[in-house]
């Protein structure tokens, strides 16, 4: 009922879609009647009467040819409503995956979410294509036949009817059966695509390591239970689907030549009655060989529909924000209060986090692996919901801005940056129309990523191949400095942004740094110490609390944990202190 809902768009398409089909199952039913006429009227008494022969037959064919005329137009229509309707499904499964918060997708592998967008949508646009429009002509069709039975032979046409029960206990039976193995099947089908989809990000690793033959290994093991998935779902559809039907079908035939075979002993039989029955018995079985052929296309729908709507229905939303909100962020404060956060529930990672970032000033957080310190990041620009305390933004509640405001006012540098398929501009301008190419070209400039991008064979419309793999590191972390710079956020936040950057380019967009956080707000997750000297409050953190805290020579002063980190960092680059 549920996908059925989609199609209330579609109303007056259905509408015409079904006005046709039935116009094409009446011209089906009535057919074998002129056939009836023509043997038992004109035939048999040898009536040759050209005239309305004639007449008999153009209507005939006539009605034949209009059927044909009027089916291409109906399975067109019923194609198109289909179409719109998976293309309307798509959207809102993809709108509801942007819409859902970091938990989700750090459970769930994104292989599994592909295979649900494609695959499943897929077998779901077979229900509006073949299967709906199949099971409403076959049961007008039968629903006329059964009539036409009735009309010339009541006995005959009861005897007939008791045949559909026994075609009810075989539907039944399939649905039961199969709809286990269906749901097998696509279960298999989205590990497959989970298992292509981590081989393809993980290329570089698999072939380093050697691990060819372990990933296509377990490839063909997940391909293997797909396959036996498959094989059960065959066996069954040619147990039930056909055959079944089939053996009904011939005791249905048996009880009509036995019903006019034993009648001919009293009686004498009309030979078009006799026609017309066989006929209808052959066509009434013929839908419901359609319908139960469709079966199969039905139950992968259901199914496939059942891992759609739960996708739908998934509520681990990203944090709710205020939307209807009109504040602005202004000056760019920041305050962390008490905050506590836990990934899984049960362990926190983040412990009674305090702090403030007044105005312009820039804090930096340094710390072991696993300390935190993206963490506080990931709250910060809403990626996950604390648990306690409160993060406050110039003095109100994060959760008391609409998420365009957020934002447009945070600025994000990854460690790891992401470029999108297109061209150089496309990834700066980030298809912000408001940003003009001079606009562009002047954040290129501030973060020295000019003069490399001018360099390359097209300059600023050079193409962007996927993740940005052409480019080196350093390269991919400067595009990623200049669409931040392009947004003019009043936050900035580095998460270990210089770390993949070497040493002279590192010096290079140090003065550009220095001039992006003036009137800035910024926080900078650090691992080169030296990047961070400068910094208004640096934190130190450990096992998710702060243990440290003060300038750069504050923090040496006490030697702490800080001190030891600076120490290391000094020895490793070869330096005596």
């Amino acid at each position: 009922m549920r996908l059925l809902s989609y199609t209330k768009q579609h109303k007056k398409s259905l509408i015409f879609a079904f006005s046709l089909l039935l116009f094409t199952t009446v011209a089906d039913v009535v057919g074998p009647i002129f056939v009836k006429v023509f043997i038992d009227d004109y035939l048999t008494p040898k009536k040759m009467i050209v005239k309305s022969l004639v007449l008999l037959g153009s209507s005939y064919i006539g009605l034949q040819v209009l059927k044909e005329i009027l089916l291409y137009f109906q399975l067109v229509k019923f194609q198109e409503v289909a179409l719109k309707i998976i293309q309307r499904l798509r959207i809102d499964v993809f709108s509801r995956v942007e819409t859902l918060g970091l938990k989700y997708f750090d459970k769930t592998p994104s292989g599994s979410i592909v295979s649900r967008v494609t695959n499943d949508t897929e077998a779901i646009k077979d229900m509006f294509v073949s299967v709906l429009a199949t099971f409403i002509q076959s049961g007008v069709f039968l629903i006329g036949i059964l009539i036409a039975m009735f009309t010339l032979n009541v006995t005959l046409a009861l005897f007939c009817a008791v045949l559909i029960p026994l075609v009810l206990v075989v539907i039944v039976l399939y649905r039961k059966y199969s709809s286990k193995f269906y749901q097998d099947m696509r279960e298999r089908l989205g590990q497959l695509n989970v298992k292509l989809s981590e081989s393809l990000q993980g290329m570089a690793i698999v072939q380093v390591f050697r691990q060819e033959k372990r990933m296509r290994r377990e490839f063909a093991e997940i391909n293997d239970k797909h396959f036996q998935a498959c094989m059960k779902n065959i066996k069954i559809d040619s147990l039930l689907l056909r055959p079944a039907i089939d053996l009904v079908y011939t005791l249905g035939l048996i009880m009509v030549l036995g019903y006019f075979g034993f009648t001919s002993f009293t009686h004498s039989i009309e030979v078009g009655v006799l026609y017309a029955f066989v006929n209808y018995l052959d066509r009434f079985f013929e839908p419901v060989n359609q319908a139960m052929q469709r079966l199969s296309l039905y139950q992968q729908a259901i199914v496939a529909g059942s891992r759609v709507f739960k996708l739908l229905d998934e509520q681990e939303l990203a944090p709710k924000q205020d939307e209807k909100s009109k504040k602005e962020i202004l000056e760019g404060k920041i305050e962390f209060k008490g905050v506590s956060f836990s990934y899984d529930g049960m362990q926190d990672v983040l412990k009674g986090i305090s702090f403030t970032v007044n105005p312009g000033e820039t804090v930096a957080f340094v710390g072991h692996t696993g300390s935190g310190k993206s963490t506080i990041i990931n709250l910060l620009l809403r990626f996950y919901e604390f648990d306690r305390g409160e993060i406050l933004i110039d003095g109100e509640s994060i959760r008391n801005y609409s998420t365009p405001e957020l934002r447009a006012n945070l600025g994000l540098v990854l460690q790891d940056p992401f470029l999108f398929y297109g061209t150089v501009k496309d990834n700066i301008r980030l298809h912000n129309s408001t940003l003009t190419d001079e606009e562009l070209k002047e954040a290129a400039g501030f973060v020295q990523a000019h003069s490399f991008i001018e360099k390359l064979d097209k300059g600023y419309e050079h193409k962007v191949v996927e993740r940005g793999a052409a480019f080196s590191s350093g390269q991919r972390q400067l595009l990623a400095f200049a669409r931040t710079i392009a947004t003019n956020p009043k936050i900035l936040v580095l998460d270990e942004a210089t770390a993949n950057i070497d040493t002279e380019t590192e010096e290079k967009i140090q003065s550009a740094l220095s001039r992006m956080r003036k009137g800035r707000t910024t926080i900078v997750i650090a691992h080169r110490l030296s990047t961070i000297q400068d910094a208004n409050l640096i934190l130190v953190l450990h096992q998710g609390r702060i243990v440290e805290q003060g300038t750069h020579q504050e923090l040496l002063a006490l030697r702490g944990l800080y001190h030891k980190m600076y120490l290391l960092q000094k020895r490793e680059q070869g330096i005596g202190f």
